[in-house]
């Protein structure tokens, strides 16, 4: 029997028809461009959420251990409105209370912190077995745990955004799970990062336990990027990993599966995928397809800055010079197909209907704000405006999503700064 989508938002069951930067993507490929069943078993180290018997327990007159306090934990906001913090800026006191009195006295209500960016290296000390060996030892706060309760003091929204299968550190130290080259030895992309293979799925485990130690000392959501095989490359030389011979996108949807299944219930999830799923059918040549993410992620956040979209897409020349109509024209089909209630897409999810060819299949409609898109704010490839940011929000705005993420590497949010809302 298929389970149910772990979704926490409305759905319903109706037959009926339906970060780094990097340069464009051509249409049926990456290119280059930059998710719970509650009686889960526990991963060894990993945190608890219901206290299991001890040996003090068992003794007659010796009294029983202290439960742990549980940590507090924000509900998500509706509409969520956030900005990006990196993991070195969150471990610089006086960069980062910059960003928090940005958040405190606008309409924003959220941030998104790296918990593991691009090097693989962890921003928070932790003893877990799976993970403590991956701590970073550059970029991080040691006061993680407190910077978080200072932000829940203020009411604001806390999203822990994990770099997934890139992950150079993981592949230094288990080589063989990473994505391989022709000839031998560790593929990497054009900036020298390694990936770990999708297929690998003994690294699973560690995804899991690093979101769970993450919600465990306060933050509200996990966020998942770079959920994906590898683009930026020499594509041709690089070697997966096939489990029973799996194509791309239904190995990564297992995973999100797993993910879904081992995470415990309480933590809410969201998935960063690129731009082009919402418009694309194929899997991008990265694994990623939205109806096979839909169903086990609380929220997605489609990538979906202007400045990644090729020239001619959608017939614009300069799509940089559109960012109101790109972004109204790529989220509206986001849109479509999140409420859909079938799709000609497959999915461990989904029930086919009937024998029809080409196959259609029952989907749930989910409601439309699971979708969060990405924003862009930074200068690539021009300089980007008020104009142009205000004009990614009202197209959203106008398509019934108001929630958004903002992304600027440099986390200055110059354009941004003068479009927001006071409180």
């Amino acid at each position: 029997m298929t389970r149910q989508p772990r979704s926490k938002l409305p759905l319903a069951f109706m037959l009926g028809g339906g970060l780094l930067l990097s340069a464009g993507v051509v249409s049926g490929s990456a290119g280059a461009l930059f998710e719970k069943i509650t009686s889960a078993p526990q991963l060894p180290g990993s945190v608890s959420f219901s206290r299991s018997a001890s040996s003090s327990d068992m003794i007659p007159g010796t009294p029983p251990e202290p439960e742990k306090p549980k940590v507090a934990h924000l509900p998500t906001p509706d509409p969520v409105k956030a900005i990006y913090m990196s993991q070195c800026v969150v471990g610089t006191p006086s960069f980062r209370e910059e960003l928090v009195k940005l958040i405190d006295t606008t309409e924003l209500n959220a941030v998104i912190i790296d918990i593991r960016d691009y090097t693989g290296g962890i921003a928070f000390p932790t003893d877990h077995p799976l993970l403590k060996d991956m701590v970073s030892d550059q970029c991080g706060a040691q006061d993680m745990k407190a910077f978080i309760e200072k932000l829940h003091e203020k009411n604001i929204y806390v999203i822990g955004r994990i770099t997934t299968f890139q992950n150079p550190l993981y592949t230094k130290m288990h080589p063989e799970q990473a994505v391989q080259k022709v000839g031998g030895g560790v593929w990497k992309d054009h900036k020298g990062l390694a990936f770990v293979d999708v297929g690998a799925t003994e690294y699973w485990d560690s995804v899991v336990a690093l979101a769970e130690e993450s919600y465990a000392i306060g933050f509200d959501e996990i966020n998942f990027d770079y959920i994906r095989y590898p683009s930026d490359g020499d594509m041709k030389a690089a070697v997966y990993i096939k489990r029973d011979g799996k194509t791309k996108q239904e190995m990564l949807e297992e995973f999100f599966k797993y993910l879904d299944e081992k995470l415990s219930p309480e933590i809410v999830t969201s998935a960063d995928l690129f731009g082009m799923v919402t418009t694309n059918y194929d899997d991008l040549n990265i694994g990623q397809v939205l109806e096979r993410a839909l169903p086990y992620f609380d929220y997605i956040g489609p990538m979906v800055y202007p400045s990644h979209y090729p020239k001619g897409f959608n017939g614009w020349q300069n799509v940089n010079a559109v960012p109101y109509e790109l972004m109204k024209f790529v989220m509206a089909s986001a849109v479509e197909r999140t409420v859909a209630t079938t799709t000609q897409i497959a999915s461990l999810a989904y029930t086919r209907i009937g024998t029809s060819t080409p196959a259609v299949y029952l989907k749930p409609s989910y409601d439309k704000k699971k979708m969060r898109p990405w924003l862009q704010d930074f200068d690539y490839p021009v300089e980007y405006t008020p104009r142009m940011v205000e004009a990614q929000i009202r197209a959203n705005a106008e398509l019934g999503l108001h929630s958004y993420f903002v992304w600027d590497p440099a986390n200055k949010y110059s354009s941004l700064k003068q479009v927001l809302k006071p409180e």
